[in-house]
């Protein structure tokens, strides 16, 4: 676009706050967000700086979105930059989107918390805080009875599940509730996702005095803790709620800049206590300076975390609209020159730089096997005991670090066959990811703790589900690396290897203390039930083969079972 095409837009834009896209095509090039849209879109028209001038050329078109709020206006800005991973922005590689609450288009629409809504859904938000948009969506369920199951359990019920039995939804899956109802409390759901916080509010704090007047305290106490997040969860947009004491919390930034990519290394301190450290890549191809790297960074990243009291940094951001932001939030924001905050920072920055030697293990590991990247690697195992509370193990590590917030496991059907839950867990995994129910990235390699056969079932479930991710195997004994061509043989001090058993042996570890985890719980969940003593206990699991299956079973195939009544069958079923 030439100076006289971006003015001429810039002139047909409102002056509200909001978020513009320059387009290419179907790509997006660049967003931006505005606490005046025309004036902002407008500079564009004489660009400051070689990267800005050569995106506006490139542009074919501008488009825009108004937000009610400056801060709204932020938000978006990071979901849309994750949305659309834009060439000409600073990039987050290794972060989540701000969460939404969609409400499907469905005959009966589902509520759910989502950073990937459908594109058909009625979308709220996005909010700062997943935590307190999960609590507040609980007690829509609870109130209003709308469903949050997939539609693939909606479909397939032919008796109400547990969540009508707890009364979190209406069942409308089986009638038990017609559609005319069933939207208008829908309809509530969506009022109050649209700002009438009465909606909820009224017949929450009714539940409260209910409560007190019957001398149930603890509900009562429970209910408004509930109310007061719903009060104030249209407040600021849904902000991060802040320590309780000055300076409680303090995130230490350090920013090293390595080409095309970039590491920022996050300590934490509560009470002048060092108590968490991370590294995070950044993808920033058209950056070099720290001031506006941070500008971008700190958005994304801060999409489902508390702000700190305090950020010490080894710059001030340069975009006053993040400064603002953060200065509504009450966070301070310092440069220390010198002393033990200076201190902090230098460290920050030392774990950025040590960064670089993890990527170039990911880096060696990848041109060992041929294949484009090993930034991201997934490794999974399987732990059971004689085909019994079996259980897999989903890791994740990124840059050679473990990524424990994209941990996930799974209870699998029990059966004593290593490839069989093999392939059950990649299918599971896979599925996931083909079907856009996994909030994670795609990973760049697969590594399955077994040898050949456990790959050659991972494998197979990866094709039927059409998931093209490579996979590959390390066997435990021999410490062969095992893929689909041929298999290697490394050095044992070989960099990549250590790599590979750092992920399988983690792997290995989270299986088995998921395992032991199951194991415990099918005695202790099933010797809670009232009249259910030690011997009828393992004939319900001889029977049905696990806890899962007793909760599947009907009351009539509950009564099937030696020393099992109508009222056993009744409390069993119930109570699972």
């Amino acid at each position: 676009m030439n100076t006289d095409a971006v003015r001429e837009r810039a002139g047909d834009l409102p002056d509200k706050p909001g978020v513009y896209q320059f387009e290419r095509g179907d790509a997006v090039l660049y967003v931006g967000k505005a606490v005046d849209l025309r004036d902002r879109v407008r500079s564009y028209g004489d660009p400051r700086g070689e990267r800005i001038r050569r995106m506006v050329d490139r542009a074919e078109r501008i488009d825009f979105s108004v937000t009610e709020t400056e801060t709204q206006a932020l938000l978006l800005e990071a979901n849309l930059i994750k949305r659309f991973q834009p060439k000409y922005n600073v990039r987050l590689k290794d972060d989540k989107s701000y969460p939404l609450v969609q409400l499907t288009d469905h005959e009966f629409p589902r509520i759910e918390v989502t950073r990937d809504p459908d594109d058909a859904a009625t979308v709220f938000g996005p909010y700062t805080n997943k935590g307190r948009v999960e609590a507040v969506v609980k007690a829509l369920r609870e109130t209003f009875g709308v469903r949050g199951c997939s539609d693939y359990k909606f479909d397939g019920r032919d008796r109400p599940c547990l969540d009508y039995e707890v009364g979190i939804c209406t069942a409308p899956c089986v009638g038990e509730i017609d559609a005319e109802s069933y939207l208008t409390d829908v309809d509530a759901v969506r009022r109050f996702l649209d700002g009438e916080t009465g909606v909820l509010a009224d017949p929450m704090e009714q539940a409260m005095q209910t409560a007190a007047s019957d001398q149930e305290f603890e509900r009562a106490a429970n209910l408004r803790d509930r109310l007061s997040v719903v009060e104030s969860f249209h407040e600021g947009g849904a902000a991060a709620i802040q320590g309780d004491a000055p300076e409680e919390r303090v995130a230490v930034l350090g920013v090293s800049i390595e080409g095309s990519d970039a590491t920022v290394a996050r300590l934490v301190s509560e009470r002048g206590k060092l108590v968490d450290r991370e590294r995070h890549r950044v993808a920033a191809s058209e950056v070099r300076e720290v001031a506006p790297l941070l500008s971008a960074f700190l958005p994304q990243f801060f999409a489902e975390r508390d702000l700190p009291d305090a950020l010490l940094l080894p710059e001030r951001p340069d975009d006053e609209d993040v400064l603002a932001w953060l200065e509504r939030e009450g966070t301070d924001v310092r440069v220390p020159g010198a002393g033990r905050e200076a201190t902090l920072v230098d460290l920050a920055l030392k774990n950025a730089r040590r960064q670089t030697g993890r990527r170039d293990e990911c880096a060696r590991l990848a041109d060992a096997l041929g294949i484009d990247a090993a930034d991201r690697i997934e490794g999974f195992d399987v732990s059971h005991a004689q085909g019994k509370a079996v259980v897999g193990s989903d890791v994740c590590f990124l840059d050679g670090d473990a990524e424990k917030s994209d941990y996930r496991r799974k209870k699998l059907t029990d059966e004593n066959d290593d490839y069989a839950n093999m392939r059950r867990l990649l299918r599971w995994r896979a599925e996931r990811a083909v079907e856009g129910r996994d909030d994670r990235p795609d990973p760049d390699l697969l590594l399955i703790d077994g040898g050949e056969g456990q790959l050659d079932a991972a494998r197979e479930a990866l094709d039927a589900v059409g998931w093209a991710v490579p996979a590959i195997a390390l066997a435990k004994d021999e410490e062969l690396v095992i893929t689909p061509d041929r298999t290697y043989d490394w050095a044992s001090d070989a960099d990549h290897l250590r790599l590979l058993q750092r992920v399988r042996d983690e792997a290995h570890r989270f299986a088995v203390a998921y395992h032991q985890q199951v194991r415990d719980e099918v005695s202790t969940t099933l010797d809670d039930l009232p009249g259910v003593g030690p011997q009828l206990r393992k004939r319900l699991l001889r029977r049905f083969g696990s806890v899962e299956g007793v909760r599947a079973a009907s009351e009539s195939e509950l009564g099937d079972v030696e020393g099992v009544g109508p009222s056993t069958a009744a409390t069993i079923s119930a109570r699972l």
